[in-house]
Formats: C-alpha cells, sequence, structure tokens
C-alpha cells in the first residue's frame, strides 16, 4: 500500500458509474487520454475490452481499460488515467503495478503493449519506470511502448 491506502480494481457498474465519469486528467493532460465516458462508451462496442475504476480505499481515483486477445496473445493498455485531484499521491503507479501483475499471471501474456503520446513532462517516463521501452514504432501520432513480461 502506498500511503497507507489500498488501491484495487473495481468493476466499474450502475452504482458506480456517475463516480468514475466525474474523474477527470489536469487540462494539460486532456489531449492525451480520451474521457471515460467515451472509453465506457467504446468498450461496449469492443469485445476485447476491460475496464475498471481505480480505487484508494473506498474512494474512485481513476480507470484503466485494456483490450484483452488472450488468443493473438496481445494485452494493450488501451486507457489509464488518474483523477486530477488524486495525482502524484501513488496511486497511479501502485494501480499500473496491479495491473501488470494480474497480466503476468496469464500464461499465454508475452508482452504489454501501449501507446504514449512522447511530450516533455508526459507519461513516457513514468511508463519507463515499470520497464516499458519504446520499439521504435509511432502509430498515430504516439510511440509504442513495450513491456516484456
Amino acid at each position: 500500500m502506498l500511503g497507507g491506502m489500498e488501491i484495487s480494481l473495481k468493476e466499474v457498474t450502475k452504482e458506480n458509474l456517475g463516480e468514475i465519469l466525474r474523474l477527470k486528467v489536469a487540462e494539460n493532460q486532456e489531449d492525451f487520454v480520451a474521457n471515460n465516458a467515451i472509453s465506457i462508451a467504446e468498450a461496449h462496442f469492443s469485445p476485447d475490452a476491460w475496464f475498471r475504476g481505480i480505487y484508494a480505499g473506498d474512494e474512485p481515483v481513476g480507470f484503466v481499460m485494456m483490450s484483452l486477445k488472450p488468443l493473438e496473445p496481445s494485452f494493450y493498455l488501451w486507457r489509464f488515467m488518474i483523477d486530477k485531484g488524486q495525482q502524484g499521491k501513488g496511486h497511479g503507479a501502485k494501480a499500473l503495478a496491479l495491473i501488470i501483475d494480474d497480466v503476468r499471471t496469464k500464461p499465454e501474456a508475452k508482452e504489454l503493449l501501449l501507446h504514449v503520446v512522447d511530450v516533455e513532462n508526459g507519461a513516457r517516463p513514468f511508463y519507463e519506470k515499470f520497464g516499458f521501452v519504446s520499439t521504435g514504432r509511432v502509430e498515430d501520432g504516439e510511440l509504442v511502448m513495450s513491456l516484456q513480461l
């Protein structure tokens, strides 16, 4: 636990949907990640989508969405956000560690991919701390990063 607060990933349901939709990134991050309403809508039309609210204790602090295609196998961190008021508290690091640990439990998982907007003060260094490295590929203007599992 970071800061004494247990971080968990909880299913988004009709009971907690509103609180997940109220989570927002900082204004200077809005161009880098879709808002949670768009992500949840996209997830409902993608058979490979898996999404959860990120909670510190009972408080929602973020959102994660992945694309899981275990038959390929392909594991892709599609969306990852921490609310602007919750950033800098270690919640993102703890949540990403949970996600990576979960993907590693899948015997077919060899690699976890993500896209990042590679700008100054962006998220690239955050992901590099977890072992993600650039693949050298750029797709839709975003750097593709990979974590070998």
